[in-house]
């Protein structure tokens, strides 16, 4: 079974430009990222997704120089950028991450793989309420390829599965219990804001270690729950 993790990513962001390439502990947030997706068992290559603007050279420039495979398409239509950069390999799945989550679970995502490996299916879906930013999807190049000649919406082609939910029937799904030790929806552990970064920061200064368990890291907000109160007005923007 042939899996490629795609990371998408770019410099524009509304909330908080060039997000993506700042300080996170000694290293940076893209290369914690890429260090925890190269964890995931059954992951055979791992590749950054970036858009043609000239803005986003940077990335491609970062990815050269850190040994990451880099891809450059569509900035709006996300979805058109994973299905041109997918069809260069044709493999069986394709696993989709977001670059704003450096602490994104790999252990999770590694046992996300097996069970989808021992019982193939067109998606995979989470039962379990994770904290945001920890989170994977692994759906099958069949059905990306489907998504993309059905869902016409911008919603589709922004957030590239979003069919997928929309029209659950379309679609064989196998789901996945997220284990109790990760049931936390009450934590962002994401990027999006100054106050999201302000807590990642703290974290990655504490542990000071890029692949440091999921767990660990909720469990650290459990036990600081003021550093956890720092980004937790934070609302995150709706799907139009």
């Amino acid at each position: 079974m042939k899996i490629i993790a795609i990371i998408q990513a770019r410099i524009g962001s509304t909330r908080l430009p060039e997000k993506i390439l700042k300080p996170l502990g000694h290293l940076d947030v893209l290369t914690y990222v890429t260090c925890r997706c190269k964890q995931i068992v059954g992951v055979e290559q791992v590749i950054v997704a970036t858009s043609t603007l000239p803005q986003d050279d940077v990335i491609e420039e970062w990815c050269d120089e850190h040994n990451v495979t880099c891809f450059r398409g569509s900035e709006d239509d996300v979805l058109s950028r994973y299905v041109e950069c997918v069809k260069q390999y044709e493999p069986d799945y394709v696993m989709r991450v977001t670059s704003d989550c450096p602490f994104v679970d790999y252990e999770m995502a590694s046992e996300i793989v097996t069970l989808l490996g021992n019982n193939p299916k067109d998606i995979v879906l989470l039962e379990g309420k994770l904290p945001r930013g920890l989170a994977v999807e692994l759906i099958s190049y069949a059905s990306l390829l489907k998504i993309d000649e059905a869902g016409h919406e911008s919603r589709h082609r922004e957030h590239v599965t979003y069919y997928a939910y929309e029209f659950a029937d379309q679609f064989k799904g196998i789901t996945y219990k997220v284990p109790d030790n990760r049931q936390a929806p009450e934590f962002r552990i994401t990027l999006d804001t100054d106050d999201d970064y302000a807590l990642i920061q703290a974290v990655a200064e504490h542990f000071n270690d890029p692949l440091i368990s999921s767990v660990e890291v909720i469990n650290f907000l459990r036990s600081n729950p003021q550093l956890a109160k720092l980004n937790a007005h934070i609302e995150q923007k709706p799907v139009n």
